[in-house]
């Protein structure tokens, strides 16, 4: 299972409105738990069973609450029970099909 998340604070102190740090602190969990992931600018995407994934990010979001009071979080999940690696391979079958062209 795929699942794409935004994880940052609402509020920051930093004068060029960057949230950076706070989504850095998430990171670190998503890399911590060894799962599968990238980092996107707008998204991370975790990759592996429903109960750890939600975990990491969980945990992602309570290490961005220590920067601010109020969290916005958004996700996005791809949820094919039974497949592994789709981090790489969905994107892989795509570049296949640009070759075609």
């Amino acid at each position: 299972m795929l699942f794409a998340f935004s994880v940052a604070p609402s509020t920051t102190d930093d004068p060029n409105g960057s949230v950076s740090e706070a989504v850095a602190a998430a990171l670190k969990v998503v890399q911590d738990s060894g799962l599968p992931h990238e980092l996107g600018s707008m998204f991370t995407t975790v990759e592996g069973e429903w109960d750890e994934c939600m975990a990491v990010i969980k945990h992602a979001t309570e290490a961005v609450a220590r920067f601010s009071p109020r969290v916005s979080l958004v996700m996005k999940a791809d949820i094919r029970p039974g497949y592994d690696g789709q981090i790489t391979a969905k994107v892989a079958r795509v570049r296949e099909h640009l070759k075609e062209s």
